[in-house]
């Protein structure tokens, strides 16, 4: 397929071509009633949702835009997931050349591919869709902000690509940081202490600035997809995007802060956050299916917005899985694991299942290759950006599929002795974690459930597997094309 989105409307025409878009044409309450109607979208693997408009708003509401995960491989230009990974394994195959004979072989390819990557690198642009209209203020009335859950604190903007910068060397980071609206003009800033977001703050805060700040609320499918992926720090998520796009990401100075936002962006807010002045956000309901307990957070006053001639506004619901942001953190894991083979080239497959809130629960298969192989792979993927945040770790052999949680659970009750193979230590957990006595440090569980042999200190000859015969499993497959009715029987139910 490999196509590239310009903007969200162009994307939105696509999906109602394919029957993947419904227009609700009916008033719709965006304080709970948008977020159930998502809610039971997502569940029901349904389609993305357009709400027209709430009153006094200045355009329709988009929910449940990349709740499948067909939906976001055309976000990503692919029929599958497959092609967008295949463009990230690309990338990383941009290494240094061994040696001379290798560096002349490899040269012109090389040349071609960073030609290619800088051109798809982000392009600067005067003038853009998304300051059709500008209002000289930062009134957030004609927003159509929604409320997801009964006690939240407010209503939240929950799909933003918050915009900062590192005030010494300039580069911009792009996050998506949940935004709790306080007043007519305010809002809190909820970047957990991990986030490049919040230490680009703590840099402002040590120089006693004000911190430029710019929200895009809508944008192509790809940018926001990239917003949320895990780049490593110092790769612009833009250029990031144009890798996945295969087409630059336009940029638009701001208007009133010194940042630059997509051109094809639906809203822009733009605005600041000063140094020590902070207020209490939430609670909101989160995708730990709890509520997050109310927490003082920055705020950021705005103080222009600007959008397109007729905007949509993208906005979406946490809460316990199954939900849009389960569905797109699945496909997050998915896409990186060319990055993760890159760093340890012996695993196979990850899998962060969407009921362990997909950062609580890993489970990777290895190629095992000497004793402690396991517990190796364990401290490293505890140490690689984001995966510090997995609790509970589990290994299983190469030839285990990470994502049959059957298999996987038999092999951690036959082959897992908890007294030899369980490894617990300490390190940083989510923010939003709720069973760790302290804010963001608690406990970690690694579960080796390879199978042992003399290397690892096993004593006794490891048994081998009951496995049926392959010329059995011929001769009874052609039984079954011969009696179509026993075949039937025996074919699973739906």
């Amino acid at each position: 397929m490999n196509r590239s989105w310009r903007n969200l409307g162009e994307f939105l025409g696509f999906l109602e071509g394919k029957g993947e878009l419904v227009r609700v044409h009916r008033t719709v309450d965006p304080r709970l009633e948008m977020s159930e109607l998502a809610l039971r979208a997502v569940r029901n693997r349904g389609p993305a949702l357009m709400f027209d408009p709430p009153k006094g708003s200045l355009g329709p509401v988009v929910m449940n835009l990349l709740g499948t995960e067909q939906r976001i491989a055309w976000a990503l230009g692919g029929e599958t997931l497959k092609e967008p990974r295949e463009r990230i394994e690309g990338l990383l195959r941009l290494k240094p050349p061994g040696g001379l004979g290798e560096m002349l072989s490899d040269l012109s390819g090389t040349i071609e591919n960073l030609q290619s990557l800088r051109a798809l690198g982000p392009k600067r642009v005067s003038h853009a869709p998304c300051q059709e209209v500008i209002r000289e203020n930062g009134d957030l009335d004609p927003l159509p902000i929604i409320t997801c859950w009964p006690k939240d604190g407010g209503p939240t903007i929950t799909l933003p690509l918050v915009i900062t910068k590192n005030p010494e060397t300039g580069q911009q980071n792009v996050g998506i940081y949940r935004l709790q609206r306080y007043g007519k003009d305010t809002l809190g800033m909820h970047w957990q202490i991990h986030r490049v977001g919040a230490e680009n703050y703590r840099r402002y805060a040590r120089r006693g600035e004000a911190m430029p700040v710019a929200v895009v609320v809508g944008a192509d499918p790809t940018t926001v997809f990239s917003g949320l992926a895990p780049v490593p720090e110092g790769i612009s998520k833009f250029a990031f995007a144009g890798l996945l796009r295969g087409k630059p990401v336009e940029l638009v100075p701001c208007r009133t802060v010194d940042l630059e936002v997509p051109a094809e962006a639906e809203f822009v807010l733009e605005g600041t956050v000063h140094p020590g002045e902070h207020h209490v956000e939430g609670p909101f309901g989160d995708h730990t299916g709890y509520y997050s307990l109310p927490e003082e957070f920055p705020v950021m006053h705005v103080g222009c917005i600007t959008h397109r001639e007729n905007p949509v506004y993208l906005t979406t619901v946490t809460g316990k899985p199954p939900t849009e942001d389960a569905v797109l953190g699945m496909a997050v894991g998915d896409l990186f694991l060319p990055v993760i083979r890159m760093v340890l080239p012996e695993v196979v497959d990850l899998f962060l299942p969407m009921e362990g809130l997909f950062i609580n629960v890993g489970i990777v298969s290895i190629r095992k290759s000497f004793p402690q192989h396991a517990r190796k792979v364990m401290h490293a993927l505890w140490g690689l950006g984001q995966l510090m945040f997995v609790r509970y770790l589990i290994v299983v052999d190469h030839d285990v599929n990470p994502r049959n949680l059957r298999e996987v659970l038999y092999r951690v009750g036959l082959q897992a002795d908890p007294r030899e193979d369980v490894t617990i230590t300490d390190g940083p957990v989510d923010q939003l974690s709720i069973s760790n006595r302290l804010e963001n440090m608690g406990g970690k569980m690694g579960i080796d459930a390879t199978k042992k042999g003399p290397e690892d200190g096993y004593p006794r000859p490891w048994p081998e597997e009951a496995i049926m015969d392959a010329a059995v499993l011929r001769r009874v497959d052609g039984i079954l094309n011969e009696l179509p009715e026993l075949r039937k029987a025996l074919t699973p139910r739906a």
